[in-house]
């Protein structure tokens, strides 16, 4: 792919929920409620700070540790079950996702998604909320197409390659202490979205402060 140049500037990776997509609510309910019915008594807020930004098979196994016993053999089935479900009802774009990553392309950056989720989700997610056609179809990114999700920088090194990106020329909006790890680690410059994250987290983990999507094409010198 080529990729257009706007000074330094050669592609933004945007994570998708919680950063394109208005997710996490959403899915943390689900877990919370799934859990609980477990015997692990947990609320959203609960779910959220002990299980965001690991991937499904990380979050099956700390799970079982609490519990002390196996899940189901299909528990992670049926909360993607579940959790689609709910998308299909509830599920909204960011704020200002649509006009930021369309002002990005429109300065001749390229953009792309790199997310912990399977590619089917992140489709989903996309589709849903009215943002998969500004990304093109060899610019969606799982964690499950590489040895090693976030916080390790493996993703984030793979998108930029598959973009034909140097790492160094790359920004990344990020929402997770995780996956703003990862990017550092990757030699990019992060900003993390702190709509309802950690904002400290984020900036202990090597985050610009980015409290709006609609800040992200001037903070680029883009607008």
């Amino acid at each position: 792919m080529i990729v257009h140049r706007v000074g330094d500037l050669q592609l933004v990776i945007f994570d998708c929920d919680g950063v394109l997509v208005d997710s996490e609510v959403i899915s943390n309910g689900v877990l919370a409620r799934m859990l609980t019915e477990e015997g692990l008594p947990t609320t959203v807020v609960q779910a959220r700070r002990d299980f965001q930004g690991l991937l499904l098979s990380e979050v099956g196994e700390r799970v079982q540790q609490k519990l002390g016993r196996p899940l189901a053999h299909d528990w992670i089935a049926q909360f993607e079950r579940l959790r689609a479900e709910r998308f299909r009802c509830e599920l909204q774009p960011v704020p200002g996702a649509a006009d930021a990553v369309e002002q990005v392309r429109a300065g001749g950056v390229a953009v792309c998604v790199a997310s912990q989720g399977k590619l089917e989700k992140t489709e989903l997610s996309l589709e849903l909320t009215g943002l998969r056609s500004l990304f093109a179809d060899r610019a969606l990114f799982s964690a499950h197409t590489v040895a090693r999700g976030k916080p390790h920088p493996d993703l984030f090194l793979h998108a930029a390659s598959e973009m034909g990106a140097e790492p160094s020329r790359c920004v990344v909006v990020e929402d997770t202490p995780s996956g703003v790890t990862g990017a550092v680690a990757a030699g990019m410059r992060v900003f993390g979205y702190v709509a309802d994250s950690d904002e400290q987290a984020l900036l202990r983990a090597g985050a610009e402060v980015l409290r709006s999507l609609r800040e992200l094409p001037v903070l680029l010198g883009l607008s």
